[in-house]
């Protein structure tokens, strides 16, 4: 049996805009730019993709469960809109302070997607936008990508700090990752 083709992403500013408010509803979640479309082309080239994703909205009060439904919803419409779907959701409800083990950068949430699909995560691609997303992934054997989107934005024409894992490589957005991976793929094939 082939291994399934999985890609790991971070949601908040990998995928959509963040905001140091939370996104907190259906209204507040907007796609980044090509984001959705860079996850169809992946789908399209047999991908499946995950999202990993810390939401302490959830911890903190300042959101509800069924809001973070809604607010998913509509991210999966828009993703069937242009072709696109994302297998599964994986989140972290937690506040720092609860100190659990599924909050990134802990490695908790990447341990529920390797169970989730009985197989090891060493060289899986992990996507985000901050060090932590990275060093989760990394914790557990995955190929750590940054795009220079969201909280990297900050990043962008600086060298990255030591602080994140080696080799960590590095794109504009989610969508020159995409064309990254299927140019290697195309390349090994």
């Amino acid at each position: 049996m082939t291994p399934i083709k999985l890609i790991i992403l971070d949601r908040d500013g990998t995928i959509n805009h963040d905001s140091t408010d939370f996104i907190k509803s259906a209204d507040e979640w907007v796609p980044l730019p090509g984001a959705l479309e860079a996850i169809a082309r992946l789908n399209h080239a047999g991908w499946h993709v995950v999202l990993a994703s810390n939401q302490s909205g959830l911890g903190r009060g300042l959101f509800e469960v069924s809001d973070l439904n809604a607010i998913h919803a509509k991210m999966h419409q828009r993703l069937q809109a242009v072709g696109g779907r994302i297998d599964a959701v994986f989140f972290c409800p937690h506040t720092p302070d609860d100190a659990c083990q599924c909050r990134k950068p802990s490695s908790g949430l990447f341990e529920q997607i390797a169970d989730r699909y009985a197989m090891d995560l060493q060289g899986v691609p992990v996507v985000g936008d901050s060090e932590r997303d990275l060093l989760a992934g990394v914790a557990v054997g995955c190929e750590p990508h940054l795009v220079l989107t969201g909280k990297a934005q900050a990043l962008r024409g600086r060298s990255l700090p030591t602080t994140f894992p080696s080799p960590t490589l590095v794109h504009e957005d989610l969508s020159s990752f995409a064309d990254f991976l299927l140019t290697r793929e195309a390349e090994a094939a």
